[in-house]
C-alpha cells in the first residue's frame, strides 16, 4: 500500500472516530444535561469537562496528525489536504469559540440560555464532523 493511500485511510479512520464521538455527545450526552438537578449541576459539568477532555484531546491530536499527513504525503491531491485542513480549522474554531464558552458559563451552574447555545454550537460541530468524514472518504478513491 502506498503512502498516499495509507494517509487517506488513516484520515478516514480518525475522522470517523471523531464524528462518532461528536454524534454520541450530541445525541446522548448533552440532552442528559438538562435532567441533572440544579444543585448537582456544577459538579456534573466539572466532571463532564474533565472526562470528555480525556477522549476529545487525543481525537483532536489524531485529526491534526492525519490532516498533516494529507498535506505533506506525495500523491494526495492538494485539494483533499486543503479541504481536510479547512474542516479541521472549522471544528477547532467552533469548539474554541462556540462550545467552550458555553461550557464555561455552565461551569458556574445550569443556565438555560447557555445550554441552548451549546446545543446549537454542537449541532454545527456535528455537521462539520460529518462533512469532514464525507471529504475524507472521497479522498480514498482519489489516491487508490
Amino acid at each position: 500500500m502506498d503512502a498516499a493511500l495509507v494517509a487517506a485511510v488513516a484520515h478516514v479512520a480518525t475522522t470517523a472516530a471523531y464524528a462518532g464521538f461528536q454524534a454520541t455527545v450530541r445525541v446522548l450526552v448533552y440532552p442528559q444535561m438538562a435532567a441533572v438537578p440544579v444543585p448537582a449541576f456544577t459538579g456534573y459539568e466539572a466532571s463532564h469537562t474533565r472526562r470528555v477532555s480525556l477522549v476529545v484531546g487525543p481525537l483532536f491530536a489524531a485529526l491534526c496528525g492525519s490532516t498533516l499527513a494529507l498535506l505533506i504525503v506525495p500523491g494526495v491531491p492538494r485539494a483533499a489536504g486543503l479541504a481536510a485542513a479547512l474542516l479541521l480549522a472549522a471544528l477547532l474554531g467552533v469548539t474554541a469559540f462556540g462550545a467552550v464558552p458555553q461550557h464555561a458559563r455552565l461551569g458556574a451552574g445550569f443556565d438555560a440560555a447557555a445550554y441552548r447555545r451549546l446545543l446549537r454550537w454542537d449541532g454545527v460541530r456535528l455537521a462539520v464532523a460529518v462533512a469532514a468524514l464525507a471529504a475524507a472518504a472521497a479522498t480514498v478513491p482519489a489516491v487508490g
